[in-house]
């Protein structure tokens, strides 16, 4: 009998130690595909995001000093189309589509989605298209990848009757991806580096110059399907050009995603602009919508 009752405390800890690890190796997508995770052959991840800016108050005015202003909007929707090539997992390959629309001159922040291209104060279309790859370049270092695109522009003009909308110069992007997971999974560092060569381009007030985005992102996993971040990040524009426009902001904010299905999560995300120069200080309201299969 005392051989009995052994074996089965022996064959109880057995199945609680293997429930523990199948449990600990179950990660959901928003767990384990980041940014920085390539796609297998024949997978595809699109990401369809959206993103609201909106200002009250800019750094234009005399000196670089604070001024009120009427609102303007700026709404920007990208599609990101991404799929696996090859069988060690290290090469993705891509298409980024994006469309603008744009109000200013005081008119409501959700006036973007009216799309009625009013003279003066309203302009939307679809501003630019990219190929793009993925790579991992350090077969070592799984969590750390690039991701090279080039823009090409589907606007003539940048400005016009006042109303901005999108460069009109081409752009070479790159992305740099690094994530790390702390032990126990509930937290996670995700960081990023976005460089963007604006090529010269006449008229463009991005000429010739160099914009670079850092950002890092700590998450909170309170479960698999559920995170809450934070992020900052920094932009600074830099211009080739003499007298060339030039720029800085830092940015704070927060977010959280869910995972609604195997194959689909939503995120939100909340951003201000807190301090910069020859910038807005407006606020950002994102969702995005992400399948992987």
């Amino acid at each position: 009998m005392k051989k009995l009752n052994i074996l089965l405390i022996i064959l109880m800890l057995s199945f609680s130690g293997f429930s523990q690890e199948d449990e600990a190796t179950q990660r959901s997508v928003i767990q384990e595909f980041t940014p920085s995770i390539l796609l297998k052959k024949g997978q595809w991840d699109i990401k369809w995001f959206n993103n609201l800016y909106t200002e009250t108050k800019d750094l234009f005015g005399p000196n670089g000093e604070e001024q009120n202003i009427p609102r303007n909007t700026f709404f920007t929707s990208t599609v990101d189309i991404f799929t696996g090539i090859s069988d060690s997992r290290r090469v993705n390959i891509g298409l980024l589509l994006e469309f603008r629309s744009n109000v200013i001159g005081g008119r409501d922040a959700l006036d973007v989605f009216s799309f009625d291209g009013e003279a003066g104060s309203a302009r939307s279309g679809f501003t630019s298209f990219a190929p793009a790859i993925k790579f991992n370049p350090f077969k070592n270092v799984g969590n750390f990848t690039i991701q090279s695109a080039f823009h090409i522009p589907l606007v003539d003009q940048e400005t016009e009757q006042g109303v901005f909308l999108d460069q009109n110069g081409f752009i070479f992007q790159n992305r740099f991806f690094y994530d790390y997971s702390f032990s126990g999974g509930d937290w996670q560092l995700f960081t990023e580096l976005n460089t963007e060569y604006n090529l010269p381009k006449e008229g463009s007030f991005a000429d010739n110059s160099l914009r670079l985005l850092p950002g890092v992102f700590l998450s909170y996993f309170p479960s698999s399907k559920f995170t809450i971040l934070a992020l900052v990040q920094h932009l600074q524009l830099i211009s080739f050009e003499t007298n060339g426009f030039e720029q800085d902001a830092t940015i704070l904010g927060g977010g959280a995603k869910y995972q609604l299905t195997d194959k689909l999560n939503i995120e939100f995300l909340y951003s201000n602009f807190v301090r910069g120069n020859d910038t807005g200080l407006g606020q950002t309201f994102n969702i995005g919508l992400r399948a992987l299969f």
